[in-house]
């Protein structure tokens, strides 16, 4: 979705849920996408708030923040609240053992601006060799962040890619809105094509993906980055590709299919749909067939952002983009609150050598914040 800018606030919000609806249904990331690739079929300050709508906001000096602590019982409606102060930018991590109820027991750490001046960035993947990939879709360029070296451009032309993951090979897979179709790539050579078309039409632009352990691709297919004229296919769809390199199509009632992630046993398929702002959840088969569909959790809100990219953490929270930042989502479908950044955010993901860091994308910058608890497959 198209984010506003704002600058950076020297404090984190953090604050529960969010109501209302949002009248922007819609909104585009692939809108500054000019170039169109051919196609090929080949081989395949952390204030935090939980249970109450206001949001406690705190000054601090260079070095030092005050961390605000609210919690409260929606049904009565007291609340409890302790302040404290911390030097630094980064408490220390001692990973979480139970499952997560507040996001208390999720964050650990402060936002911290890792990368910036790009124009719109999206699709973040973590990789094994320890540094960030990311895509600025209308710069045609996939960009490399690494621990004291920043970013810079790693991948040109990238098709005008947005979602980025890697395969157990190392091997890196690519929502191209340009090249209109899903391409993987060994890092340093170029990229071949895995699928472009539907029975015959083109996909339209391919957004997001994920990949099951067995070789089994979902991906999202919105028409963001198309014009209307262009549009083959008479619907926005989810599709599968098995582990043959064969196209089925999961679902075609979305209005803005999105973000796509899978449940740490990989037994449950979850779906934003921006324009509806909802996540829908799927049964995965054992041969990675789908079915249901059902709405899994409703997140309309009147903050700054649709739902959008999405990730996972081991205990099967789902992370969800939109609404001030990112909404902390249990399995049950349960709110446990929301991580608030200054800017619109377009996705995110699990990253550093312990998977116990969230990496942002919010255009036009990248931010990254220290968790409590690890990303589904980190080591």
């Amino acid at each position: 979705m198209l984010a506003r800018f704002f600058r950076l606030t020297p404090f984190l919000l953090i604050a529960c849920g969010g109501g209302g609806s949002d009248s922007s249904a819609t909104g585009t990331e692939g809108s500054a996408t000019q170039a169109s690739s051919g196609t090929g079929i080949g081989s395949t300050s952390a204030a935090t708030q939980s249970g109450s709508s206001g949001v406690p906001t705190t000054g601090g000096t260079a070095g030092e923040t005050a961390v605000a602590t609210s919690t409260g019982d929606t049904t009565t409606g007291t609340t409890t609240g302790t302040t404290t102060t911390t030097t630094g930018t980064t408490t220390a991590t001692t990973g979480a053992i139970d499952p997560p109820m507040s996001l208390d027991d999720i964050v650990d750490g402060e936002l911290e601006l890792i990368a910036g001046e790009h124009a719109f960035t999206e699709g973040p993947a973590w990789s094994a060799e320890g540094h960030l990939l990311y895509s600025d879709i209308p710069a045609n360029t996939i960009f490399r962040w690494t621990e004291g070296e920043g970013s810079s451009a790693f991948i040109t032309p990238s098709g005008n890619s947005n979602g980025l993951i890697f395969d157990p090979m190392g091997r890196l897979l690519a929502a191209e809105h340009g090249g209109r179709r899903i391409s993987r790539r060994v890092i340093g050579q170029d990229a071949m094509t895995v699928v472009d078309q539907f029975e015959g039409k083109k996909l339209n632009s391919p957004n997001d993906l994920v990949l099951r352990s067995d070789g089994t691709l979902y991906f999202t297919d919105p028409p963001y980055g198309i014009q209307p004229q262009d549009q083959e296919l008479a619907f926005q769809g989810v599709f599968r590709v098995d582990p043959r390199g064969q196209i089925s199509l999961v679902a075609d009632d979305f209005d803005r299919p999105n973000g796509i992630v899978l449940s740490p046993d990989e037994t449950t398929l979850y779906v934003a749909d921006t324009a509806k702002e909802h996540v829908r959840s799927f049964a995965v088969q054992a041969g990675g067939e789908v079915t249901g569909g059902a709405v899994f959790v409703d997140l309309q809100s009147d903050l700054q952002g649709n739902p959008d990219g999405m990730a996972v953490d081991t205990f099967g929270d789902i992370y969800v983009t939109g609404g001030g930042g990112v909404r902390v989502v249990s399995p049950a479908g349960v709110v446990l609150g929301t991580i608030m950044v200054p800017q619109g955010v377009t996705n995110c993901t699990f990253g550093d050598a312990d998977g116990m860091a969230l990496f942002f994308t919010a255009p036009p910058n990248v931010y990254r914040m220290r968790l409590k608890v690890k990303g589904a497959g980190s080591p």
